[in-house]
């Protein structure tokens, strides 16, 4: 199989989506796919039968959720279109304005074309643990979420439900915290709402995740409000360690350090790790120095800093091997481009009975038509 391709396994899919229906299944809450983070539609067959619909960030994600996981459909966005609200409202069954003053101007429109469509503001609490500054939505200045000094008491008898979203890559212990500020801030209007959102963020599917801890924030807050439907909507902990980049070594060159240039790219097929920023994982490699064989790992684009960082290997590589990168499921695919004309890896995914199937393919076109 050439390189450079995504290798998504369905068994490390399926066991991420057990673990989050076991928290579905102990607390009655209910888990979206936010397809911002993971969007592999081709794998909608499987995550469908765990969770119960999709989160959408406008009209293109919608119709992805509407057409393809065919569940519940759940649409915010920071602003909504005038030539995108009446579409979107057509095959959502929540819709989360970031504003009252998008609630208000919109607000007749999607009833009179979805009566049935459950409507909802996006706030913000102001209080957040985000570890990156980029990823902190309720931090200073923030476009996303209404504050409570800007909360407009005239859309409440409408108001089916509030959305948050204060958490990144994090632990029950920080949404133990901004529940406990979200309540104390808008907990006066959860009498006339029939749900809240609790947005992402919840790494739930990482290893030493306190999942106990976190049925029993969930549990405790249904004890205290029986009539609000509670949502979670997880991009990262559904494709998290799922699957892998791999790419081929087309070169190795020598300017006082080895480097290998790779048939990939951060800035193209990584981009999250240069935005987050993180280093992503090599199978078999470790840090500079750890190894004998230490080398410097380079994309095949003209950008100077397209790097991946230095690792280090118990044998030499050569010309032809492959470099795999762990765990680039998420916030690769949704975030991949065709800078300086290089290719889209292909994406394959490795079924549960072991046969790996190609399930799309990159070319030209991709790159001549998106301009």
């Amino acid at each position: 199989m050439k390189t450079p391709y995504w290798l998504l396994e369905e068994e490390l899919l399926e066991r991420n989506l057990k673990i989050l229906s076991s928290v579905k299944e102990r607390t009655g809450i209910k888990i979206l796919l936010a397809l911002k983070g993971y969007a592999l539609w081709q794998s909608f067959d499987l995550v469908s039968k765990y969770l119960n619909g999709c989160c959408a960030s406008g009209l293109h994600e919608a119709i992805l959720s509407h057409e393809e996981f065919k569940k519940e459909t759940h649409t915010y966005s920071p602003a909504f279109k005038d030539e995108d609200i009446e579409d979107i409202a057509k095959i959502s069954d929540h819709i989360v304005f970031n504003s009252p003053n998008q609630f208000k101007r919109f607000y007749s429109l999607v009833k009179e074309i979805n009566p049935n469509i459950s409507i909802g503001l996006r706030v913000n609490p102001e209080y957040s643990e985000a570890p990156v500054e980029i990823y902190n939505p309720c931090g200073l200045y923030s476009r996303l979420g209404t504050t409570l000094k800007n909360f407009d008491n005239s859309i409440v008898e409408n108001l089916n439900g509030l959305h948050f979203h204060a958490l990144c890559e994090q632990d029950s212990i920080a949404l133990e915290k901004v529940l406990e500020i979200f309540e104390d801030k808008f907990g006066e209007y959860f009498k006339n709402l029939k749900w809240v959102n609790f947005g992402g963020g919840h790494h739930i599917t990482k290893k030493g995740y306190n999942i106990e801890k976190l049925i029993d924030i969930l549990n405790r807050f249904k004890d205290k409000y029986p009539h609000l439907d509670v949502y979670l909507e997880l991009g990262e902990a559904v494709g998290w360690e799922t699957g892998v980049l791999v790419s081929s070594i087309l070169d190795i060159v020598h300017n006082e350090i080895d480097i290998a240039i790779l048939d990939t790219s951060t800035e193209a097929h990584m981009l999250d790790t240069v935005i987050m920023p993180y280093r992503p994982s090599v199978r078999g490699g470790g840090k500079a120095g750890e190894e004998k064989y230490t080398y410097r790992l380079g994309g095949n684009t003209c950008l100077a800093g397209d790097i991946m960082g230095d690792y280090s290997f118990n044998k030499p590589l050569n010309i032809g091997d492959k470099i795999i990168f762990e765990d680039q499921m998420h916030y690769t695919m949704v975030k991949a481009t065709t800078f300086n004309g290089i290719a889209l890896p292909s994406i394959a995914i490795k079924r549960k009975n072991g046969k790996i199937e190609v399930v799309k393919e990159f070319g030209y076109k991709e790159f001549k038509n998106r301009l």
